[in-house]
């Protein structure tokens, strides 16, 4: 593939999609986990979205009516739990595990 093939119609380069690293969804509402690496460590951030029929294709909305906002806080308090385990796997895998007893009573 040549530089050219790399460019979008108005001669911008194109960016390579990236994908989320967890998804959770309950029926139509969806979060999207998305890493970043920064400097000071690993950040995650979330997005929310309601997935909809329009004819006979699915699109997103970031928009909630009444009637999702349960299973969207349930959907969010998820992701937190997602995010929350893999934080504590990072804290636990960069310090030693504390040493253990073997002493039997």
């Amino acid at each position: 593939m040549n530089y050219h093939d790399q460019l979008s119609s108005n001669n911008v380069p194109m960016q390579t999609k990236t994908k989320p690293i967890h998804e959770v969804r309950l029926g139509h509402i969806k979060a999207a986990v998305w890493k970043n690496e920064t400097e000071v460590g690993v950040r995650f951030n979330v997005t929310l979205s309601r997935l909809y029929k329009d004819g006979d294709s699915w699109k997103s909305t970031d928009s909630f009516g009444r009637d999702d906002l349960l299973l969207l806080a349930k959907v969010a308090d998820n992701a937190h739990s997602w995010i929350f385990a893999q934080s504590q796997e990072e804290d636990n895998g960069a310090k030693p595990a504390p040493a253990r007893s073997t002493a039997q009573v």
